[in-house]
């Protein structure tokens, strides 16, 4: 029997840890091979050449509202995650965290519910649950509905409990205005990820949070207390601790690249920044509106709003926004790959990148104009 065997060349190798130029990497059986330098390539047969694209493992995203048309929130079903999944997949994203934002306790059961039998169907690239609220600060409650935002109860707590012990992953974005230290220790003991958000918290009660469990900060900047000269707030909090991480909308929307750059500098390690879409429906579509149980988002030049102008998600894809680290923020390739991809697996317990096999790989065009799948071996 033949092996079967493809050699890509003439592009830079990104393998979940570092940054290879000069390089070929063979795969072997659909599995990664040796990597060796790019003039010891001898052979002509099942070469590829990368003419200077970029070779990644597929990107991996813990803040996905959306895609293909539909929203969860609108049908938190399996369909609906399926849907969702196979156009960010479309997208280059090999893991996913659906998220649900806030909304009425039945709609977070439903949703806890689908993508507990997605994992069970093994409905591909779902990693888990991303609950977005409704224990949030209505201060800082962006596009979420005041309405339906609201402490935490104990009954939410044992749910999320409960959700937990079936989900591979399960994050929760708080704010701590509407939950207790005690909440938050209790969900970190049942291995939740706590996230930090939607918060006009001070910077004393941040790091309180960050010490009863919180692991990371939703959308660094974004619906936030800001980093002030007195009151570094929770973008200080999240810049200054290195236990936690922080995802970034990396649209030039959200976050102007100026204030990306000092946070990349100021980010305290080992805990990093990461990448996050904030996809909505629009993902992976030409649409240029939708709804959201019953208010109208349009997409306009690269935003997503509400019709009083509120930031509603992101029109975003991960390779967009690893272009725009690179481009305009001054983060070097490696380490901006490694934000889209091996920092958010290690986040929430995925294998190391490196462990993929061929059909888990992307080709990112030089001007991260485009990614795709490196196409099934025969």
């Amino acid at each position: 029997m033949t092996e079967r065997k493809v050699i890509f060349r003439n592009g830079p190798i990104f393998d979940g840890s570092r940054l290879l130029n000069g390089h070929a990497i063979v795969f072997r059986e659909g599995r990664v091979g040796e990597v060796f330098p790019d003039a010891e390539v001898t052979e002509e047969k099942d070469v590829v050449d990368l003419n200077g694209d970029i070779l990644s493992p597929g990107f991996v995203d813990l803040q996905v509202n959306g895609g293909d048309g539909v929203m969860f929130n609108d049908d938190p079903s399996v369909e609906t995650i399926r849907r969702i999944a196979g156009a960010h997949r479309r997208l280059g994203v090999i893991s996913l965290l659906p998220t649900l934002i806030t909304d009425e306790p039945a709609k977070t059961r439903a949703a806890i519910d689908a993508t507990i039998e997605a994992v069970r169907e093994q409905v591909p690239g779902v990693a888990g649950l991303h609950l977005e609220g409704p224990h949030l600060s209505v201060a800082r409650k962006g596009a979420h509905d005041g309405n339906l935002i609201r402490p935490m109860e104990a009954a939410d707590l044992n749910t999320l409990i409960e959700a937990a012990n079936a989900l591979p992953c399960l994050k929760v974005t708080v704010a701590p205005e509407a939950v207790s230290e005690q909440q938050v220790r209790a969900m970190s003991d049942a291995g939740i990820l706590i996230s930090l958000g939607h918060s006009d918290a001070d910077f004393a009660t941040c790091q309180r949070y960050a010490a009863a469990g919180a692991r990371c900060v939703t959308h660094l900047f974004n619906a936030m207390s800001q980093l002030g000269n007195r009151e570094p707030g929770l973008v200080g909090a999240a810049l200054a601790s290195g236990t936690l991480s922080a995802g970034l909308i990396a649209d030039g929307v959200h976050v102007h690249p100026a204030a990306m750059r000092a946070a990349w500098a100021a980010k305290t390690a080992p805990s990093q920044i990461f990448l996050v879409s904030d996809a909505m429906a629009v993902a992976g579509t030409d649409q240029t509106e939708f709804t959201l149980e019953g208010r109208k988002i349009t997409r306009t030049e690269g935003r997503l709003t509400l019709a009083d102008g509120t930031l509603a998600g992101a029109d975003l894809d991960l390779t967009t926004a690893v272009g725009l680290l690179v481009k305009q923020v001054g983060v070097p390739l490696q380490d901006a790959l490694a934000a889209a991809t091996s920092y958010p697996a290690q986040l929430i317990g995925l294998a190391p990148p490196t462990a993929l096999e061929y059909g888990s790989v992307i080709r990112i065009s030089a001007d991260f104009s485009r990614c795709e799948w490196l196409p099934a071996q025969s």
